[in-house]
Formats: structure tokens, C-alpha cells, sequence
């Protein structure tokens, strides 16, 4: 499966016009109001016009700089949960950091795949070579059946952050033990419950220009608040 967040339709609805918007119509409401009305109408006027205009311009940062997605599938179990927009965790993406920096290796990022909204966590950067180590016998036969005991970028064994280190990833697909994915000018990207996700295994490395934003706060229900990244 593919870890779908669907993003919330009415909080992107012509969202860029809005302030533009507003503030025309504000203008030509005021300005009739003005001299049809009393000072005290005025004054409530003045005031409604200052609150639209914040409601306007906090639309405006929104979309400029973060998006909310519900989480529709568990291939990034335990991180986000949810199977359906009914359960799913409400994740707040924020875009500014990829702008200033790229993503970080075990960040866990919004990027589009196959026109879905989807968050995986980042494994191996542009330019490596990923792969997993897989414990065999003295047959060379894996021990854990698909189970991979460490990641490997270049190579070389890299440790996973303590607050996620009891998350289990399988050598499937392309990273199957006996194979590796280059990232090439991409990202290497798994789930966290690697048995059901749709992810680098099978698709190509995530590009730059699919990218969205890094996945930054469980916003709801509210048992689930807090920071998604290590």
C-alpha cells in the first residue's frame, strides 16, 4: 500500500485570491458605509475590516508556508496512524525548511507520489547508494527470513536515532539483500511499518520537485499531539 494523506480540500479553495479579495470587497463596503452611516457604524466597520484582513493574511501565510493532510493508511505505523480521514492522524507539514536546507536522513517528509499526498521517512540522500544487511547462516541463507538488521549507505552501517530504533525494516523489492537502490539526484524513502508501505522499494527515489514540505506536527485527535521527526 501507498501511506495516502489526503490534504483537506476547503483549506486550499482559492486560498491565494482571498486576501486580494477580501480586501476590495472590504473596500467598497466601507466606503458606501461611510457615507450612509453614523460614527458608531463607522467604528464597527473599522473594526470587522482589521479582522478580515488578519483572517486574510493568516489564509495567505498558510499556504504559502504549511498544509494539513489526514493520514488514510498505517505503512507509517507507529509514527502516524490511521486507515481512514474517519481515524487518521491530522499531520501539519511545514515547507520552509526544505526551502532553506534539503531533507535530513530520518526525516519524515510530504512529497507527491502517482498524484497522492504521501509522507515516508527519508533513508538515503542524493549521490548514496542504499541497501540493508541481512543476517544469514552458514548456508548464506537469511536467519530472519526478510528482516534487515541495519541499513547501509555506501556500504557502511548507519545508526537510526534512539526514538526510532525499534523500528523494523524489510529487505523487499529493489532492496531486497542481494540488491541496492541508487538515490541518484533523489531520496531514498521507507515507511515505518515497512511490511505494508509503498515506498522506495518498489517506486523510483522521491525527486526534488515532488517534494512538499517536512511533516512536522500531529495536530489531531488530540491523545496523539506532538512532533513527528526525532
Amino acid at each position: 500500500m501507498s501511506s495516502p494523506a489526503t490534504a483537506i480540500p476547503h483549506l486550499h479553495m482559492r486560498v491565494r485570491e482571498m486576501p486580494v479579495a477580501l480586501a476590495r470587497y472590504l473596500r467598497r463596503a466601507t466606503t458606501r458605509a461611510w457615507r450612509s452611516r453614523g460614527p458608531v457604524t463607522r467604528k464597527a466597520l473599522r473594526w470587522g475590516e482589521h479582522c478580515l484582513a488578519v483572517i486574510g493574511g493568516v489564509l495567505l501565510v498558510y499556504f504559502l508556508f504549511f498544509d494539513i493532510s489526514v493520514v488514510t493508511s498505517g505503512s507509517m505505523a507507529p509514527t502516524l496512524a490511521g486507515t481512514s480521514p474517519e481515524n487518521g492522524d491530522w499531520v501539519l507539514t511545514e515547507k520552509l525548511s526544505f526551502r532553506l536546507r534539503g531533507p535530513r536522513r530520518w526525516e519524515v517528509m510530504t512529497f507527491r507520489m502517482e498524484g497522492m499526498q504521501v509522507m515516508k521517512r527519508v533513508v538515503g540522500l542524493p549521490g548514496e547508494n542504499v541497501s540493508m544487511q541481512v543476517e544469514l547462516d552458514a548456508d548464506g541463507k537469511p536467519t530472519r527470513g526478510t528482516e534487515a538488521s541495519a541499513i547501509l549507505i555506501d556500504g557502511e552501517r548507519v545508526e537510526r536515532p534512539e526514538s526510532i530504533e525499534d523500528i523494523r525494516y524489510f529487505a523487499l523489492g529493489k532492496l531486497h539483500h542481494t540488491r541496492s537502490v541508487d538515490a541518484g539526484g533523489g531520496y531514498v524513502v521507507l515507511g515505518d511499518d515497512s511490511r505494508d508501505s509503498w515506498d522506495s522499494r518498489w517506486e523510483p527515489p522521491v525527486e526534488d520537485k515532488d517534494v512538499i514540505g517536512r511533516a512536522w506536527v500531529r495536530i489531531w485527535p488530540p491523545s496523539r499531539i506532538g512532533f513527528v521527526n526525532p
